[in-house]
Parts: C-alpha cells; structure tokens; sequence
C-alpha cells in the first residue's frame, strides 16, 4: 500500500507553517530531526497522544510534505522530508527545530516503544 504524499514542489509555506503549530507535531518533527535518517516507528510517538489522535497528527505531517510514511508490512515507518524542506525553504526546518529544541512547554517524544498501526 502506497501513502500520498505531495512532491516536492506541491509543499506550501502556509501549510507547513500550520502543521508545525501544534504541539505535538512539533515534537514529532524535533525527535525525528534528532534521529535524522532513520525510519521510526509510528509506535515511538505513544507518549503524545492515543493512537486515534497519532494516527491524525501523523497524517497532517505527511500531508503537508513534512514527513515521509512507509507501508512495511503492518507497521508504518516515519521520516522526516529534510531535503525536499530544505530545497523549497531554506532554512527553515533549522530555525524551527533550534527554537523548538528549547521549548520546554514541548511534550517528550520517545518514553514509550510499542509496535502499532497508525
């Protein structure tokens, strides 16, 4: 199963900018810029939210280009679309990571480790 994801041209400022407004899809981004290349499993973001929840703000994040998801069999690996961000907003992912990264009103991202569909 392939996921939709806009290429790398259809990213819009506006939306990303939206995305990135919420909390916890802030701190989706921030931990996945600090395990920058590597897959993760959807089941690393438990401690944000129920998986209902997860499961939107994970699609928002694809949705918008800031993220990548891959079908691999039942799980859904997440990673973060620096290149095409850093092409059509140079800078930028950067700037939000560095502000976020001393945001202490951010939840933590990574206490929880389970295997989950979202």
């Amino acid at each position: 199963m392939t996921l939709p994801h806009p290429t790398a041209d259809q990213i819009s400022l506006p939306i990303v900018l939206a995305v990135l407004g919420d909390p916890t899809r802030l701190a989706i981004v921030r931990f996945l810029a600090s395990k920058e290349g590597v897959p993760m499993n959807c089941g690393k973001f438990l401690d944000l939210a129920s998986k209902t929840n997860l499961s939107y703000h994970l699609a928002k994040l694809r949705e918008a280009g800031v993220t990548r998801t891959e079908a691999v069999g039942t799980s859904r690996l997440i990673t973060l679309r620096r290149d095409d961000l850093d092409k059509r907003f140079p800078g930028l992912l950067d700037s939000v990571i560095a502000a976020a990264g001393e945001d202490k009103a951010l939840p933590m991202v990574g206490t929880v480790d389970s295997e989950i569909d979202a």
